[in-house]
């Protein structure tokens, strides 16, 4: 060893696989330990310490999982190829195929830090960067998406991969301090976004929390030492309580005939901070936490679990709706315990976690506690039932072609906060978090999802488009004859698939459809948003704009579900940097949160002029992202129109027609929106849950009586922007008994029948001189 410290770790890592390695498998250890401090020999980390350090340490975090001599030397060899240009030949040689495969796909895996040395460094978040269908799709982000889907598929053949590149992550977290600022911070996303939670879905919970600590401590630096110093205050009291506590419960245990170990811990430090941020939204004091200690219970066996359940319930009052069952019920990543959470003493919050010693081994060391994962030994069936996730990591690989959608697939269906559902016959499905019985039918199978036409959860009817919650039992209404899924699903808009995997399967029945069908179900659904909103665009403008060749591409990538109309309108609703500065406002003032109803528009350029009053045309109201067109009146400023509005077209003065554009002040504007129903009870209580829902506020509604029992509903909102009516439009759409949804003027400028229409430049002055 070429330090004092490294050879310290060298002495504990072979003392370690000593104590589970037979003598052959601690030689091979050995073997690769010397190979791999001779290829390093020389070369320092940032810290000043010889480089060998960090393999050694790697290999040693594996071994006190004890894992299989294999993949332990692998760890120790995992930076030959990439750091000492050690061929991969030379490695098969020397250790056998299986450790050079480990070791290079460990190597390919590392190209994913890539991406923290990008300007961005937003790991994940770079995802949002590459739009489906775009042509025009960033360079580096495609790269960066690309490197991460062969990280994926090289995790997936042999998830040792994984775990020795989450070994390899954890030191690199622990010595992150002697790095530059801005690689701290992107390699602590990267972390937080990405390797946390597949340490989570490996059910490797220590690793877990270690990891999103030190993430934390270089994200939120003033947060981790607030929270740090808090805990330090509040430790002998913590301390007492817990003692407390565990005393107590033991002693019951003991009564009761239990072998049991009781232990309290504090959460770690970011469970602590998101918990901060959901009790601040609710009004409370960080003071005011006392559900941040929870108890472990260590038993012998299952039946002792429940036993030691009735004894915890029979001490402290449970908290109704608080307790979970992952031992009848594991969860996919293997997790096993049951949760139940109680007022304990001096009525604080406590949270309990009772499992067997087996079940603690697998809660904190996921898969590597798993037996197949030790020398010499075979994967078990329920074992590889477990791991299916990883199966259909290869399965996305083969249906999947963009790079962007894979992994979007990934960040939504497996990194993502996940809910675990019940089929009728009691097997649990895991879902990503709001997914919606339509994901749960394309979990299943892909025919029940494309055939799917009702659903029932928990003994009621419910629409497509209910976000399942924990426990839920769900069962699904399929047609009689084969139908096919609907493009409407793939709205976002309307919330039918949460899930990119049932996404994808729908897309996937799309494209298999004729093209000439798939244009015209694209142009149809794009002209029907577009004339909701009132905007008026030419195809071969909005092509070009979207990324397409032709119309015809952008309507197929539509009709196939490539791309959504939501999308489009977004894309639309997109502004230029502003080349001037704000009208009537001055430069770095505060927009002010809600437009008056006088129809004041602040937030808008006019080219070429300083502070000049702008004003909504109340004609046609336009809304930020419109075309619009400003006309200059008479001692009132510049009154702002839709670009299409026909009271402006052919004006006579053209001269007093300017140039204008939004600026980036997104102001709310008033909309009038007109809907035909059919009349019901409820009907205008559903109306209006839509619009709050979609945080809209709403100015004026009424109804009016139309004949064969129909109505007209009329109300006027401010919104955003196009992008945000563009979602209310696809949300009222779907309220029962709404047939159409329209944009109209706000102030209804037809004659009156008493009073002759005005003409020609009086009413032109009218209408553009409010």
């Amino acid at each position: 060893m070429t330090s004092a410290g490294a050879g310290v770790r060298a002495e504990n890592l072979i003392k370690t696989v000593r104590s589970y390695l037979p003598d052959d498998r601690v030689a091979f250890v050995e073997m690769s330990l010397d190979f791999a401090a001779e290829a390093h020999r020389g070369q320092l980390r940032k810290s000043g310490e010889p480089y060998i350090e960090h393999p050694i340490a790697t290999a040693e975090y594996l071994a006190r999982l004890r894992m299989d001599a294999t993949t332990v030397a692998a760890a120790l060899l995992h930076d030959v190829i990439e750091d000492c240009e050690i061929p991969y030949k030379v490695l098969e040689a020397k250790f056998g195929a299986e450790v050079a495969r480990l070791v290079d796909g460990v190597t390919r895996m590392s190209r994913i830090d890539m991406m923290a040395r990008a300007p961005n460094g937003d790991g994940l978040a770079a995802l949002g960067e590459l739009e489906m269908g775009a042509a025009a799709a960033d360079e580096k982000s495609a790269e960066r998406a690309a490197s991460m889907r062969k990280m994926f598929v090289a995790m997936a053949h042999d998830v040792r991969v994984l775990l020795i590149k989450l070994a390899d992550r954890l030191h690199n977290m622990l010595t992150l301090r002697a790095l530059a600022p801005d690689r701290q911070l992107a390699i602590a996303r990267e972390t937080l976004d990405i390797y946390a939670p597949l340490a989570h879905r490996l059910g490797m919970g220590d690793l877990k929390w270690r990891l999103e600590d030190e993430a934390f401590k270089y994200l939120h630096p003033r947060e981790y030492k607030q929270i740090s110093r808090m805990l330090a205050r509040k430790r002998a009291e913590r301390e007492a309580y817990v003692e407390r506590c565990t005393a107590s419960l033991q002693e019951a245990l003991e009564k009761a005939g239990i072998q049991g170990q009781v232990s309290g811990r504090a959460k770690h430090l970011y469970s602590i901070f998101g918990k901060m941020e959901r009790y601040e939204q609710m009004g409370r004091k960080f003071s005011e936490i006392y559900d941040l200690i929870a108890l472990r219970v260590i038993v012998e066996t299952e039946a002792e679990c429940y036993a030691a359940l009735g004894v915890v319930h029979a001490m402290w009052r449970p908290i109704t709706g608080q307790f979970d069952d992952y031992i009848a019920s594991p969860k996919d990543n293997m997790y096993q315990s049951l949760h139940t959470s109680v007022v304990g003493f001096d009525g604080y919050p406590l949270e309990a976690q009772i499992r067997t010693q087996r079940m603690h081994e697998v809660a904190e060391q996921g898969v590597a506690a798993h037996v197949s994962y030790k020398e010499g030994a075979a994967p078990s069936d329920r074992f590889e039932q477990r791991m299916s996730w990883l199966k259909q990591l290869l399965d996305w690989q083969r249906d999947m072609k963009g790079d962007a959608e894979y992994l979007e697939t990934i960040k939504t269906d497996i990194l993502g906060d996940t809910v675990f559902v019940y089929t009728p016959k009691g097997d649990v499905v895991e879902l990503a978090k709001g997914a919606t019985p339509l994901d749960f039918a394309y979990r299943i199978h892909t025919e029940l999802g494309h055939n799917c036409v009702g659903a029932v959860v928990n003994g009621k009817l419910v629409s497509l488009n209910t976000a399942l919650q924990n426990g839920d039992t769900v069962e699904i209404r399929k047609a009689k004859t084969s139908r096919g899924p609907s493009l409407d699903w793939l709205n976002p808009s309307l919330g039918y698939l949460v899930t990119s995997g049932g996404r994808e399967k729908v897309r996937q029945w799309f494209r298999r459809q004729e093209r000439t069908t798939s244009i015209e179900r694209g142009q149809e659904a794009l002209e029907r948003s577009l004339r909701h909103l009132s905007v008026n665009v030419k195809e071969a403008e909005l092509a070009r704009l979207m990324g397409y060749p032709s119309p015809a591409d952008l309507f197929e990538a539509l009709g196939t579900g490539q791309l959504d109309t939501q999308t489009v309108i977004d894309r639309l609703s997109a502004t230029p940097e502003p080349a001037g500065q704000v009208a009537g406002t001055t430069a770095g003032a505060p927009t002010k949160p809600e437009l008056p109803p006088d129809g004041t528009a602040s937030g808008i350029v006019v080219m070429g002029m300083g502070n000049v009053l702008t004003k909504i045309a109340r004609c046609c109201l336009p809304v930020y992202g419109d075309p619009i067109s400003g006309y200059l009146t008479r001692g009132r400023g510049v009154s702002i129109h839709r670009e299409s509005c026909p009271n402006i077209r052919g004006e006579d003065e053209p001269e007093r027609l300017v140039e204008v554009a939004w600026g980036h002040a997104e102001n709310r504007l008033p909309v009038r929106i007109r809907l035909d129903a059919y009349d019901r009870v409820g009907l205008l209580r559903d109306i209006t849950s839509v619009v709050s829902a979609e945080r809209v506020n709403i100015h004026s509604i009424s109804s009016e009586e139309q004949p064969g029992g129909r109505c007209t509903v009329s109300l006027t909102v401010y919104t955003t922007g196009i992008d945000q009516l563009s979602r209310l439009f696809a949300k009222l759409g779907t309220v029962r008994g709404v047939s159409t949804v329209d944009r109209t003027s706000l102030v209804d400028r037809r004659p009156r029948t008493n009073a002759p229409a005005p003409t020609g430049e009086s009413r032109l002055r009218a209408v553009l001189e409010p």
